[in-house]
């Protein structure tokens, strides 16, 4: 049986590579926790360290266990919440799971503002999840609504979603540059621009995915500069470095140094969507998502 606290003193160490540092952090001293990281290994009959005379290092499957011991803690504490939010009853919290464009929309802010008015002594608690970690958290009733960017299967046995959001991508560019002065903008006149893409964390060919939606269009992007997110993206552009393409409730925060233009022919959008576990266990959870969905843009299908 894996010991949780011994799990929390196996990620200190791995995090600072230095079990003084690791028993700082901990606000113990360093002796025991060597011991307790020694017996974690017996049990596991695994190495998990490689040990030098001024610092430690994580082994290769050091490194994997780190992975599943960071995903076993975040759900450790996701049930803990969950189980004092069931003994507290309506009046609990909400663990609202989300993706990043679910901010950066207004969409959570917006419920999140609403719910705070009408119950302002609510708990609530944030992850910012991949999309399969949430679906995985609302099954288990450790996440009461999950914001991800596509539904889960249809034919899900246990969740149900609702669309919230198609937000259109519009043309950035500097303020200076040519096509500035040109109302509308043609594909022909993309081609070979130099462009700033704007990664895509729940794709990990999203560099390859955005190349194609270009070709799709009839225009080749010339990536100089890959941004994390659309805000990065957008400071780069007035900048002078380049063009993009962000989503229009982004738009909303630029500046006199950049230009927008719709692209009527691009029908290219991120799309947001509600999710939730098709038993209500609580009316609060119910309240919230009802909140969420009235903030949508798109029209509700019938369940």
């Amino acid at each position: 049986m894996l010991d949780l606290r011994q799990l929390r003193y196996f990620v200190a160490v791995a995090e600072t590579e230095h079990v003084g540092q690791a028993a700082e952090r901990l606000h113990m001293s360093q002796s025991p926790l060597s011991r307790q990281i020694a017996q974690l290994e017996q049990n596991l009959g695994l190495t998990l360290f490689e040990r030098g005379q001024q610092r430690i290092r994580l082994t290769r499957d050091g490194k994997v266990f780190l992975a599943e011991v960071r995903a076993l803690l975040q759900h450790a504490d996701r049930l803990e919440n969950l189980g004092r939010r069931l003994g507290r009853g309506d009046e609990g919290g909400l663990c609202i799971g989300y993706v990043a464009d679910a901010m950066h929309t207004g969409i959570l802010p917006g419920a999140l503002r609403a719910v705070h008015s009408e119950r302002p002594g609510v708990h609530i608690a944030l992850y910012n999840l991949p999309p399969s970690e949430q679906f995985e958290g609302l099954r288990q009733r450790s996440l009461d609504i999950a914001l991800v960017h596509e539904p889960p299967s249809a034919g899900d046995p246990d969740l149900l979603a609702a669309p919230l959001l198609q937000d259109p991508l519009l043309l950035v560019l500097p303020a200076g540059h040519p096509l500035a002065e040109q109302e509308k903008v043609a594909p022909g006149d993309l081609d070979g621009q130099p462009w700033i893409a704007v990664e895509n964390a729940q794709d990990p060919a999203w560099r390859d995915t955005f190349v194609a939606s270009c070709t799709v269009a009839g225009f080749t992007p010339d990536i100089r500069f890959d941004a994390a997110e659309p805000l990065t993206a957008l400071g780069l552009v007035a900048a002078g470095l380049g063009l993009a393409l962000v989503q229009k409730s982004m738009v909303r925060a630029t500046t006199e140094e950049v230009a927008v233009r719709e692209l009527p022919w691009n029908e290219t959008s991120v799309q947001l969507w509600a999710a939730w576990h098709r038993v209500d266990l609580r009316p609060l959870v119910t309240s919230f998502r009802t909140t969420v969905l009235r903030t949508s843009t798109v029209a509700q299908p019938s369940e």
